[in-house]
């Protein structure tokens, strides 16, 4: 009876826990997963930061063209178009510029460090 004992008692140890290889096989999936979803993420930001931009650019072109519409010429600035009401604030990824020689115009220029083109 004593051999039956020690050798539930052996058993009983041996599956009490998981082994060093089993321990550092786990560690590498996780470290595989966490930099699959790193560069997934990248991706996604990046996307979302284009497409901000290009929102931006675009509500500042509309503001502008709206404003023409109803005072006549361009606004001076972009803090005029925030006056009136077509904006809500002056854009922090774009500077606005009045133009008026040859021709009435505006410029839109990307600031540098916002990502924007």
């Amino acid at each position: 009876m004593n051999k039956n004992t020690e050798v539930e008692e052996s058993n009983g140890k041996k599956d009490k826990g998981f082994t060093l290889v089993e321990l550092l096989i786990v560690i590498v999936i996780l470290g595989i997963l966490a930099t699959v979803t790193v560069f997934a993420v990248r991706g996604i930001t990046d996307k979302g930061k284009t497409s901000a931009c290009a929102a931006d650019k675009k509500t500042l072109e509309l503001a502008a063209e709206a404003y023409s519409a109803q005072n006549g010429p361009y606004p001076a600035d972009a803090q005029a178009m925030v006056d009136s009401g077509l904006l809500r604030a002056v854009s922090t990824n774009y500077t606005y510029a009045h133009i008026t020689t040859p021709v009435e115009d505006y410029t839109l220029t990307a600031i540098s460090g916002t990502g924007c083109v």
